[in-house]
């Protein structure tokens, strides 16, 4: 019963790729959104699909409080450069990554799909968020994703953005192909080390078994930056969700 459950949960979590790992993004879905009726609080309404939204025992985002140490497995970041393609999906700036960038931890190899923003952060650190955070989005060979988060606070302008910023599509769900080269390793911060924690997707359908991999250390961007995101897509952050029976792992 346990490997069916599995099988079950592999399967949704599969198709919740298509939500939130694919190119089409997530403006197809039902009229979810940040705010009002349409808010975090009634995704679960919306969808039989959305359900695990409200039951869902391993929800992300989440509040990084005290985090124990632990003996975890080093990131392994083989990032190279790739031409992109940018999609405003109506929810957020998401950047398709081409190429076999990817990461690896312990034993598994997940592979760089897209990177998108949110503002303020998602995830926060002893109840405080940070201006943006950036989701680098990995998949594995088994379809399982694992999520690598960088916080972003504001200050010097962040170059690396600038080609994305500058041709941020006004159209939904519309891509623009670059001719530009980018390098997700510029967006990593020097000082690798991180919180980790078992989670899910934070836009609908919510699905778990997301391995979260949270930089400590923050990388710049501008309040222009900043400004221009938000007056894109607006405010963007799922409130953080209880830890229930998880707990989070530092490394050293």
């Amino acid at each position: 019963m346990r490997s069916m459950s599995r099988v079950v949960g592999l399967a949704s979590l599969c198709v919740a790729l298509n939500v939130y790992a694919g190119a089409e993004g997530h403006g197809q879905e039902a009229h979810w959104g940040y705010e009002g009726e349409h808010g975090p609080a009634h995704w679960a309404e919306m969808k039989s699909e959305f359900k695990q939204c409200q039951v869902g025992l391993e929800q992300s985002p989440v509040d990084i409080g005290d985090a124990a140490k632990g003996d975890l497995a080093k990131i392994e970041f083989n990032y190279q450069p790739s031409p992109i393609k940018v999609l405003n999906n109506g929810h957020t700036i998401q950047v398709n990554y081409s190429g076999d960038s990817s990461i690896k931890i312990g034993s598994q190899v997940y592979k760089l799909v897209q990177f998108h923003f949110h503002s303020p952060s998602e995830n926060t650190v002893k109840k405080k968020p940070f201006d943006m955070e950036l989701h680098l989005v990995h998949k594995n060979d088994k379809g399982e994703l694992a999520v690598v988060g960088v916080f972003m606070q504001g200050g010097a302008a962040n170059k690396t953005l600038d080609p994305v910023w500058a041709n941020i599509p006004t159209e939904i769900n519309k891509e623009t192909a670059l001719t530009a080269k980018i390098n997700a390793a510029d967006l990593l911060p020097t000082k690798q080390s991180f919180y980790h924690f078992k989670g899910s997707l934070t836009t609908p359908p919510c699905s778990e078994g997301v391995q979260w991999f949270v930089m400590k250390e923050p990388m710049n961007v501008s309040a222009e930056q900043v400004k221009s995101f938000v007056a894109a897509v607006g405010n963007n952050a799922r409130p953080v969700q209880a830890l229930n029976q998880r707990s989070v792992v530092a490394s050293e």
